[in-house]
Order: structure tokens, then sequence, then C-alpha cells
């Protein structure tokens, strides 16, 4: 595999990544968002939504590496 396209892959799959925490975070955000009568809980969106893309990011990161040392040894 060229360099490019090991370039392009890793991008990919980091936006992957990404995107799986964004999407991991939506599911039923509208409960979290509003869990107290009175006021919404803002937590949901500064701490929740940042912490599950770095994750996403995180997973993507690793799951690259994995296949990369992977594909070094065989």
């Amino acid at each position: 595999m060229g360099q490019r396209t090991q370039a392009a892959a890793g991008c990919l799959t980091m936006a992957l990544g990404a995107g799986a925490g964004l999407a991991l975070w939506s599911v039923d955000v509208r409960t979290r968002l509003w869990r107290f009568e009175a006021a919404p809980d803002w937590s949901v969106l500064y701490a929740e939504l940042p912490l599950a893309v770095l994750g996403g990011l995180a997973v993507g990161a690793v799951s690259w590496a994995l296949v990369s040392r992977i594909r070094a040894r065989g």
C-alpha cells in the first residue's frame, strides 16, 4: 500500500471513529438533556459530547495501530 493510500485510510478510520462516538452520544440525548424539569442539563453538551468524540477518536487510533502492526508482520 502506498503512502497516500495509508494516509487516506488512517484519516478515514479516524473520521469513522469520531462519527461512531458522535452516534453513540446521540442515543437518547434528549432525555439526558432534559433530565430535570426546571432547566436543561448543559453538561451533556459541554462535557459528554467532547468526551464521546475523543473516545471515538481513541478507538479509531487504536484500531488503526493494530491493523498497521498486523500488516507489518504479515
